[in-house]
């Protein structure tokens, strides 16, 4: 289901934004998104239209919680299994069909969930007049919520693949996709990776 029943056109002002599509999301690990296996398909499907108008961000956890501020600490106390010192590298790769297409392919990393923390992002962006983002990935209730809604106070307009995000819990999936609907429709529009592709010039 889509935001709009208007057709909509994405120009050479669009870039595309695909979060955290990595080995440790995709495989058995803490961190496992089981359905994230299902999406894949479609963000290489949006990838491969530009993969020279696409980026991939990369998130990479410290080597130990002491190297995180305030809360993050925390965090990593508890994820410790996680972090660098303990977690087999690799698995912080991009899922191979996506390695693939690196480069022309950009790969973004950052510590925190919002892609914008990697400040070398927001100035590729600015640097190309960059007006749209479409975002996929993972998952839609932390780091695609970060990401989404730090492009939104940068003025971006935002196409959201539906059937391109996933999360490790169906009901904020859910709640996330109704709320950006409802609440953000000047401002984000939601698709299937079908019409995005129909409409990526």
């Amino acid at each position: 289901m889509t935001s709009g029943t208007m057709p909509f056109h994405l120009g050479r002002d669009a870039v595309h934004v695909a979060i955290d599509i990595q080995r440790v999301f995709a495989e058995p690990s803490p961190w496992h998104v089981p359905w994230m296996a299902r999406t894949i398909p479609n963000v290489v499907a949006i990838a491969s239209r530009h993969p020279d108008r696409t980026i991939f961000t990369r998130f990479i956890p410290p080597r130990e919680a002491g190297e995180m501020p305030g809360a993050w600490r925390n965090y990593y106390r508890h994820w410790q299994a996680l972090t660098r010192n303990v977690l087999d590298e690799r698995l912080l790769d991009l899922v191979e069909p996506l390695r693939r297409l690196v480069p022309p392919a950009r790969v973004c990393d950052k510590a925190v969930y919002s892609a914008f923390a990697n400040r070398a992002l927001g100035r590729w962006l600015g640097e190309r007049s960059i007006g749209t983002l479409i975002i996929s990935g993972g998952e839609t209730d932390v780091c695609v919520l970060a990401t989404v809604m730090a492009a939104i106070d940068r003025g971006f307009r935002v196409v959201l693949p539906t059937d391109a995000l996933c999360s490790g819990n169906d009901a904020s999936h859910d709640a996330l996709l109704a709320l950006f609907r409802q609440r953000f429709e000047h401002q984000i529009r939601t698709a299937s990776t079908e019409e995005v592709l129909c409409s990526w010039e």
